[in-house]
């Protein structure tokens, strides 16, 4: 998620082969942790986590882009600064700060998740053929990371007769 964040933001472009490359990142780390050992259950866990470092990638680029484009500019700042300025010298004291309410982020953090696994859909709504080719690479980024986590089958040697001895 970071790297596709992170790409996105520094250079602008929402790119979906980046989603080939989180496949290939999840798929080697899930057969890293797993010590090789592969397996149904880990191509699940693999393609779950890919789909969701890349879906839930929407969510630092929401974040930042509401971010840039919330901050006042200098000129706005100022503007403030001096309403303040006059308002204290009208009354000729300083007004009392507001307390600080308290947040409660839970609702908005849900909201950002949801809105996180579902931006790919998303997407597909707001620009139908780009949003169909970034669903494509997606899925054939979890395909590397299921195909990468796929089981071996197990071989068996033997049966041994265990009565035979080693000859010298």
């Amino acid at each position: 998620m970071i790297l596709y964040a992170t790409f996105e933001i520094m250079t602008g472009i929402i790119i979906g082969y980046v989603s080939l490359a989180v496949g290939w990142m999840v798929g080697k780390a899930m057969m890293k942790g797993s010590d090789g050992v592969g397996g149904r259950r880990y191509q699940l866990a693999a393609a779950l986590l890919t789909y969701a470092a890349v879906s839930l990638a929407a969510v630092p680029v929401l974040i930042h882009y509401a971010r840039e484009h919330q901050r006042p500019t200098q000129s706005q700042r100022q503007n403030l600064e001096a309403e303040q300025h006059q308002l204290e010298s009208e009354s000729g004291q300083t007004p009392e700060p507001r307390p600080r309410q308290q947040k409660n982020i839970g609702p908005v953090f849900g909201r950002l998740v949801l809105f996180g696994l579902a931006s790919p859909f998303i997407e597909v709504m707001g620009n139908p053929f780009g949003g169909l080719i970034g669903l494509l690479i997606l899925f054939i980024g979890i395909r590397i990371a299921v195909r990468m986590t796929a089981g071996h089958p197990a071989e068996v040697f033997g049966p041994f007769d265990a009565s035979v001895q080693p000859s010298h």
